[in-house]
Formats: structure tokens, sequence, C-alpha cells
């Protein structure tokens, strides 16, 4: 039992890392009602927080191996704490703003490679398989179980309890870190590439901004682009994300080609590009991002669909998600023995099918008043799936790097789980809203039962873009807008038709999304992992060349 202790305070502190975001998503109208702000003040906060994370990643990965990696996960550890500790209690946004969105997000870039390089370090074969399985296994639950947990602190005390009880775990962990083994030292501590830290910070920081800003600005359409003096930026007229995803990538492309030159010269680099060489890691990171876009984007959806569509309030969404909370555990510790059986590439190919599959038949059932087997049925195998592929992705990345190497692999991996989050949200939100505006506008024209202008006013409005809102709310609007009540019972009728159908298109790009991502999966090893072959030095055993 003694040797999983280190690992207990390794998940405890991913865990925490993981829930933050969730609990705030779920806190949101309390914390705009105490702090006197409002809901895109503190959206802002959220997306900043992110932000921080996916552009330091790279960073916070090279300074583990310039401190040690022990040291970078207690410095982080203490930074992160203390920027738990100020968000707890934090008189105002812009408290609130240094507090998560800077304070913790600088731990967090420390905290998760951290992890990775730690957990490689305290264990070896199975047991290192069980022990990453273990760690995603406690990633996704914690996404799973913020609404219910922060749903649940929020409604009977406060959301200010949460971060203080992160604060709490945090310092439980600092004052037991001992028994964290020692990461073996660098032979040579790496001086820091403050060109490579700029260039990979500002594209990865460049992109995952514009993706996140896309639900405002619109993913390719204007939606509502933002202005500068009153003039709307839409650059040829498109949205600006596109064109600032496009920059981002040529930063990174700019990024790519310094490394090498430093690499030439003989100079330290932030990350040592011949990694992305090696095809097992490639294919790790990608079916990564592919796996966090589909789970963040039912993440989106399923939420959506109970709270709006059904009225329930945060915390009976989060029960309503134990389905799903208990089949990712369940299968994220299944997963290394039936790995052990077949191979990593299929677990994580039945775990994305499995995805399709859950989200095909929540599609299928869906409708205004709720499907409970159908349902349970959907979150269960939604929930095996994940739980298959963060079974397997860690080790999978892990191992496919040299010791020395462990924390750029950790940095790599933060950086694709960001990455991938961002795009979840942002592609699944895109395709939820701009069916919901077509379908709803297609309603309306062909209502009429709703007169003549009042059709043109709803489509002209929702060309601008519409937000998801309940249908009694837009009933309401309506008949404040001057509609007789029948009129308005028939404008809230096809904004509920136009919902359902759009979660429905948005739960089917969920599925599609999955099965897309199967093509990542052709580089992942066919054969039980060995960790690195001593002979051919950066190929991993099991991974086709």
């Amino acid at each position: 039992m003694r040797k999983w202790i280190p690992l207990m305070m390794l998940a405890s502190a991913q865990f925490v890392m993981v829930l933050d975001s969730s609990v705030m998503n779920v806190a949101i109208s309390q914390i705009v009602e105490d702090l006197n702000t409002t809901i895109s003040g503190v959206q802002t906060a959220i997306t900043m927080y992110t932000l921080v994370m996916a552009a330091f990643m790279l960073l916070g990965a090279k300074l583990g191996d310039i401190l040690g990696r022990n040291r970078a996960f207690a410095i982080g550890l203490a930074i992160y704490g203390a920027g738990s500790l100020t968000t707890a209690l934090s008189p105002n946004l812009a408290v609130l703003l240094i507090g998560w969105s800077g304070v913790e997000g600088f731990g967090a870039v420390l905290v998760i490679p951290a992890i990775a390089a730690l957990t490689a370090a305290s264990y070896e074969g199975k047991e290192r398989a069980l022990a990453y399985a273990l760690l995603g296994g406690v990633s996704a639950i914690a996404v799973a179980a913020g609404p219910l947990i922060g749903g649940w602190v929020t409604t009977e005390f406060t959301w200010r309890y949460v971060f203080a009880a992160e604060t709490v775990v945090v310092v439980l962990i600092l004052l037991f870190r001992g028994r964290i083994p020692q990461a073996a030292a660098a032979l040579r501590r790496p001086k820091l590439d403050l060109g490579g830290v700029v260039l990979s910070a500002a594209g990865l920081g460049l992109m995952v901004f514009a993706i996140l800003r896309s639900s405002v600005w619109g993913f390719v359409k204007p939606r509502t682009p933002p202005t500068i003096n009153g003039t709307e930026l839409t650059p040829l007229g498109f949205s600006p994300v596109p064109f600032l995803v496009l920059a981002g990538l040529a930063l990174l492309g700019a990024f790519v080609i310094w490394e090498q030159r430093r690499a030439r010269l003989g100079h330290d680099q932030l990350l040592d590009t011949t990694l992305l060489r090696v095809a097992q890691l490639r294919a790790g990171l990608a079916t990564l991002l592919g796996q966090q876009l589909v789970l963040m984007g039912s993440f989106f959806v399923i939420p959506v669909y109970l709270q709006v569509v059904l009225g329930l309030d945060a915390f009976e969404t989060g029960k309503r998600l134990i389905p799903l909370s208990l089949a990712m555990l369940v299968f994220a510790l299944l997963g290394p023995r039936i790995a052990a059986r077949r191979s990593p590439r299929t677990v994580a190919q039945t775990g994305l099918v499995a995805v399709s599959v859950g989200a095909i038949v929540m599609l299928a059932t869906l409708d205004v008043t709720l499907n409970d087997t159908g349902f349970k049925v959907a979150l269960a195998m939604i929930g095996a799936g994940a739980g298959l592929l963060a079974s397997q992705l860690g080790n999978v990345i892990m191992s496919s790097v040299a010791a020395d190497k462990s924390s750029e692999g950790g940095g790599l991996q933060g950086t694709a789980q960001n990455l991938g989050s961002s795009l979840g949200t942002a592609i699944i939100g895109a395709v939820l809203l701009a069916s919901l505006a077509t379908g709803f506008s297609q309603r309306i024209t062909d209502n009429r039962d709703i007169p003549a202008a009042a059709r043109k006013t709803i489509v002209a409005n929702a060309e601008d873009g519409i937000d998801i809102v309940p249908v009694d709310t837009v009933e309401a609007a309506a008949v404040e807008a001057g509609l007789a009540p029948q009129q308005a019972e028939a404008v809230a009728g096809d904004y509920g038709d136009a919902q359902l159908e759009a979660l429905r298109l948005a739960l089917g790009a969920v599925a599609a999304a999955a099965l897309l991502s199967l093509w990542f999966t052709r580089r992942l090893p066919t054969g039980a992992l060995a960790g690195l072959d001593a002979s051919e030095p950066g190929h991993p055993v099991g991974a086709p060349a």
C-alpha cells in the first residue's frame, strides 16, 4: 500500500487542477452577484485561466528541468495554493483575475508537467501503466464531478469554500510531499530559452484565445466581432478567428525553426523538436487532443440539455452525470489489463468507438422529457470510452520519451490537453449555436401563425446570433415585444424545436469527431509498452516505425 502513497498525492494534485474550471463554470451566477460584476467578466477570467495554461505549459515543463521536478512540483503547488486562497478571498473581479487566472494558472503550468514526470520516475512497467490510468481516470472524474461538487457547495454555502478547500488540500500535499521519490537530477542544469518562450507562448496563446472567443465572434462567419473605434474587425468579411489561428500557427512555425537553429548551434532549447519525429509520441498527443475535444464537447452539450431544456439546477445536473463518472473510473482501471491482452491501440480505438456510439444513443433519445434509460446508457458508454482512452494515452506519451525528457513529454501532454479542451468547447459550441440560429430562422420563416413583420424582425435578429435560453424565456420576451400570447407561444415552440434539433446535431458532431480521431490512432503501439529500447534511443518498444 505504501508504494501507492506517491500516486495518491499526485492524483490529488491532478484532481484539484482539473476540478477548478468546471467548478467556476457552475458558480458563475453567484460569483457575479458576490463580486458585483458581469457574466462576461467571469467568462473572461475562465478564458484567461485556460489561456495562461496553454501558453506557458512548455515553459513550466522546462522550469521542471532547471529547478528539478520535485522542487518545481512543490513551488507550483505553493503558487497554486496562494492563488486559490486569493480567489477565495476575492473582493472584486480584478483580484479574481489575478488570483485565479494569473497566479493559479502559473502554478498549474509547473505542477501538471511535473505530475507526469514524477509518475514516470516513481513507477515502472505494469505499475506505471496503472498509475497513468488512474491519473487519467481522476482527471475525467474531476471534469464530471465539478458540477456536482461546485453545484452543491455553491447552492448550500458559497463558491468561495471550494477554493478555500483547494488551499487546504494543497497544504496537505506539501506537508507530505517527502513521500514522493526524488526524481533523478539532470546532469547539467539547462539555461532558459527566452526566445523560444516568447514564440511558443505567443503562438499557443493566440490560437487558444481565438478558439475560446469564437463562441462570441463567430468561428468563420462574424457573429459579434470585436470593434476598434466603432469599426467591426471582419477581415474580408470573415470573423477574425481563422486569421488569428493562422497567425498563431505561423508563430509556432517560427518557434520550430528557432529551436532547430539553437540545436544546430549547440544551445539549450525550450523543446527538443526531435521528439516530434517519434511516431508514438505524435500519435499519443494527437489522440489525446481528439479525446479532450470529444469529452469537453460532450460536457458542453449535456449540461445545456439538462439545465436549459429540462430545467435542472447545477447540483441536479451533477447527480445526473454520476453514471458517466463511474464508468470513467471503472474503465480507466480496466484499460491496462485489456491493453496487456490486446494493445494500447485497440483499447484507444474501442474507447473512441464507444464515445461515438454513446453520443448517437443520446442523440436518438433526446427529447423535452428525459428518456432515463437511454440517457444513462449513453452516459455510461461515453464514460467507458473516455475511461479507456484515459487509461492509455498518458502511458503511451510518457513511454515514448527518454527519462531525461519526461518533463518535456509532460509539457507536450498538458499542451495537447488544453488545445483539445479549447477546440471541443469552441467547435461543438459553434455547431450548436449555428444550428440553433439556422433552424429557428427557418421555422419562423415557415410559420404563418406569426405576423409577417414579426417574422422578418425575428429572422434578422437570429442572423446576428442567438443565445441558448429556456423556452419560457423566449415566450416571455416575445410577449414583451408586443406579440399576442398565442403568437408568442408559436415563437417559443419553434425555438424549442430548433433547440432540440441543434442539440442533436451537436451530439452528432461529437460522434463524428470521435470517429475521425480514429485516424490519429494508427501509430499507437500494437504491443505492450515496455519503455524505451536501449539499443535504439528514442524509439519506443511496441510502436510502429
